[in-house]
């Protein structure tokens, strides 16, 4: 097994509200797609799918923004401290400041546009 984790979902109620925050946090595009048979639809976030780990926000039926539960850490790229910094202005609220994890890098976590608390990470 390559890695543990090989798809995400951040659920949201908002679902345009929640794809200009991420589009804001991490300054690209969120392709689209709509789930017809589940009454859901998703926004994808950047990733190479044949080497990597993806993942999407999601609006739908059982799908319940909550500051609870798992904590999902995105990748910060080179240094978190980038999309760290557009997290309020695109709408939500740091609650852990850039934190050292020694060797292992930086952490943060936010609260999203729709209320979920998720992470940062990066080795800068």
């Amino acid at each position: 097994m390559k890695n543990a984790i090989n798809w995400f979902e951040i659920p949201v109620k908002n679902f345009e509200q929640a794809k200009s925050f991420y589009e804001g946090v991490f300054q690209a595009e969120m392709q689209v797609m709509e789930m017809k048979e589940m009454g859901a639809v998703m926004a994808f976030f950047p990733a190479d799918m044949q080497n990597g780990v993806g993942g999407s926000i999601i609006s739908g039926p059982g799908y319940e923004p909550s500051q609870q539960g798992t904590l999902v850490y995105l990748n910060g790229g080179e240094d978190l401290s980038d999309p760290l910094s557009r997290v309020e202005k695109s709408g939500g609220k740091v609650i852990v400041p850039k934190t050292s994890l020694g060797p292992n890098g930086f952490m943060a976590q936010f609260i999203d546009s729709e209320g979920n608390r998720v992470a940062l990470h990066s080795m800068l």
